[in-house]
């Protein structure tokens, strides 16, 4: 998976992970793939997911990376949010344009059985409940378009939040496969987008090409990489590859940031955590790094604070 590297006040984990931008018929298809293994597994790792709860946010984390790289602004930030009355409570994921991406599960200790398809029941685990996409991109007010579940699997949300709420007709692909011993073997999945005006026979030509897709970890679980998958689904189509990037699990969380966030708590609270004489532990809720902060460092954080 790669080793963890500081960069400033950035923590980012290297990976093999990436994504591609493609188009087909002529522009009348606009397509992303991603293969994220890594990312996925670090996550898992870092929060000590359930199979399910790994699943879950995997899903998200994937669709995040592929959305993110929608967006064109250096700056541009999106956050997704799923929140249902199931016993992971919700997910979010925030991801940028250029293929960072963080996130974490309500409750990631959850455990189900099998769906009535012997799979693991991302549905089940998220119930019924809300996905509400909030884009950042630099204008006064950000841009937030909410939908209902529809089946709390995740690509069937996003697909319906496409269709409904940004009037593109979308297919929606995310998978996460796991190995016996609960670490991520396969993750990945695409977005393909009709764009306005797209003619008919492109549109039932790659329904039909879709139907033949059994799922998005079986193309993976046969060697096929972002390119392979997008050429399979594409290749009749006049598939034309734009560009690459990388994908990665990327935190900026930093001792910085959770000293500003203890001064805004306010004297009264870090008094109160002074005079019960013990270091305390903050912790991440993206990435779980665990920052302990002594007494000592209490003191001088409630110098500063009103």
């Amino acid at each position: 998976m790669g080793e963890s590297v500081r960069s400033g006040d950035v923590r980012r984990w290297i990976m093999s992970d990436y994504m591609i931008r493609a188009t087909a018929a002529g522009g009348q298809v606009r397509a992303f793939a991603a293969s994220t293994r890594d990312t996925v597994e670090f996550a898992r790792n870092a929060h000590n997911t359930s199979p399910v709860a790994t699943a879950a946010l995997g899903r998200l984390l994937t669709g995040s990376a592929m959305m993110g790289a929608m967006m064109k602004g250096e700056k541009d930030l999106l956050t997704v949010k799923i929140e249902g009355d199931g016993p992971i409570g919700g997910l979010t994921v925030t991801a940028d344009s250029r293929g960072n991406v963080k996130g974490y599960a309500f409750h990631p200790e959850v455990m189900l059985p099998p769906n009535d398809k012997g799979k693991l029941d991302v549905g089940g685990a998220l119930g019924i409940g809300v996905l509400t996409v909030i884009r950042d991109i630099g204008m006064k007010e950000p841009y937030v378009g909410q939908t209902i579940l529809i089946s709390g699997e995740i690509a069937e949300d996003l697909t319906y939040y496409f269709t409904t709420s940004e009037q593109t007709p979308s297919s929606v692909a995310l998978g996460v496969l796991m190995n016996r011993e609960n670490t991520v073997r396969q993750a990945g999945g695409f977005i393909l987008q009709m764009m306005p005006g797209a003619a008919e026979e492109v549109i039932s030509g790659l329904e039909e090409k879709l139907a033949t897709i059994t799922s998005v970890t079986a193309l993976l679980e046969e060697g096929k990489t972002p390119e392979g998958i997008l050429e399979f689904i594409l290749g009749d189509f006049g598939l034309e590859v734009l560009d690459r990037m990388p994908v990665g699990f990327h935190c900026n969380c930093s001792r910085e940031r959770i000293a500003k966030a203890l001064i805004s708590v306010g004297k009264r609270e870090l008094q109160k955590m002074i005079e019960e004489g013990e270091t305390i532990e903050v912790n991440c809720h993206f990435c779980n790094h665990h920052y302990p902060v002594t007494v000592e460092e209490l003191k001088i954080l409630m110098e500063q604070a009103r």
